[in-house]
């Protein structure tokens, strides 16, 4: 690895880390860095998702304010990320690396078509949180299957996980956007880690890129919990869908 590519990877990492914390879509630009590089698909994703853990981390603590109080609905909904989170992962395993290769561009694709969509999703969610009422501390009864299915997607690829999981969490959940952010950050954190985990002991890590985003993606998380909602949201996007459309290429062509 080239001094070029390792700084390369290192800012990735910060920007993942910034966008996971604010937005979640991270993986969008981590994961089509470690493509251009030469890293293997499913190495890449692997090695990614345990590099992004200790960011994810960051970002959680950096909103801890935001958290007090939400001990029970955590440990409520915590369990769903768990068993979704292992089950994605499990997936990737047992899966072919010919079906990631064939699955992850429609992922990619998916993840992109939902950071263009984020601001009418978060409006949306805005006008639902002033119409409802009437919702217990948890939600409602259908986002613990909902958080389940977007950890099994986390396991697996992840890429703009934390747009689903605000768009549940700020439609069924009876709290504010900031404090719902929070709770998005565990859950990713939860997704993330049990991932990184199972892919640890069960698949083949590089750990220089694991270490490199760490690195990068722990710094970022600061930088989002600190200064990411200053951050201008379309510029933001812009580069994560170009740089979803490169990826999609690279797998394609």
């Amino acid at each position: 690895m080239t001094l070029f590519e390792a700084l390369a990877i290192t800012l990735a990492g910060v920007a993942a880390g910034t966008i996971n914390t604010v937005v979640g879509s991270g993986t969008l630009i981590t994961f089509p860095t470690l493509l251009a590089f030469g890293v293997p698909p499913v190495t890449a994703n692997v090695s990614n998702t345990v590099g992004l853990v200790p960011g994810t981390l960051s970002g959680t603590i950096g909103y801890r304010r935001e958290l007090e109080g939400q001990r029970s609905r955590l440990l409520r909904l915590g369990p769903a990320s768990l068993v979704g989170g292992i089950a994605g992962a499990l997936l990737l395993l047992v899966l072919p690396e010919e079906a990631f290769s064939a699955i992850v561009p429609a992922l990619i694709v998916l993840g992109c078509i939902l950071v263009v969509f984020q601001p009418r999703v978060s409006a949306w969610v805005a006008r639902r949180h002033d119409a409802r009422g009437g919702l217990p501390d948890h939600g409602a009864w259908w986002v613990w299957p909902l958080v389940f299915l977007t950890g099994v997607y986390g396991g697996y690829f992840g890429a703009a996980q934390g747009v689903l999981l605000m768009a549940i969490l700020g439609i069924g959940v009876p709290d504010s956007l900031q404090r719902s952010n929070a709770t998005k950050n565990v859950l990713a954190l939860i997704v993330n880690g049990v991932a990184a985990v199972l892919f640890i002991v069960m698949a083949h890590v590089d750990w220089t890129v694991a270490g490199l985003i760490a690195l990068g993606s722990v710094v970022g998380g600061q930088i989002g919990a600190t200064w990411g909602r200053r951050l201008p949201a379309a510029g933001l996007r812009a580069v994560i869908v170009v740089v979803g459309i490169v990826a999609v290429v690279s797998f394609l062509v």
